[in-house]
């Protein structure tokens, strides 16, 4: 895979646009298809990509798209900023149209001016787990994912990666 240099999402948002229609077709073809090596294929990329690009260089996650909170989330970070969960939901969370929590505001209140978070080890888990191109049964998540290739650069590399394999 190629080095992955730092885009801003204005930059992703063009690039991925201008190749939809044909990232959409390899989306189709694989969640009919399943194939087994997808997974292997996309963790495989998922680390070489990680070793070489830092996302402390980056956080277009926590600047422009919010997590969904769970319960647990909400609890974990209260705790860590000793407060009560609902004076942590009343100060920082708010409902979106899904009717799921998310932080009232973007970037993410907790992100730090050197892209450090600053609840880090409390962080919610859709944090920890993105941009989720480490999950299994990746085929199940190729709709969010491509979403996500107009936040984080790796996804959009990884996207581009998938196009050049025979499936």
């Amino acid at each position: 895979m190629r080095k992955i240099k730092y885009k801003t999402p204005e930059e992703l948002k063009i690039l991925t646009d201008k190749n939809r229609a044909e990232t959409h077709a390899l989306i189709k073809k694989l969640k009919k298809k399943k194939p087994k090596e997808l997974d292997d294929f996309i963790h495989e990329l998922h680390i070489d990509a990680f070793s070489e690009f830092s996302c402390l260089d980056c956080a277009n996650c926590c600047k422009t798209i919010g997590p969904r909170l769970t319960d647990k989330d909400i609890d974990r970070l209260a705790k860590h900023l000793k407060m009560k969960p609902s004076e942590f939901l009343e100060q920082y969370v708010k409902t979106d149209e899904d009717n799921d929590f998310v932080f009232r505001e973007h970037p993410c209140p907790f992100l730090l001016p050197d892209n450090y978070c600053m609840v880090y080890e409390n962080r919610p888990k859709a944090c920890r787990e993105y941009p989720h191109t480490d999950r299994k049964h990746f085929y199940q998540i190729l709709t969010l994912s491509f979403k996500n290739c107009e936040t984080c650069p790796v996804v959009y590399e990884i996207f581009e990666e998938m196009k050049t394999k025979k499936w």
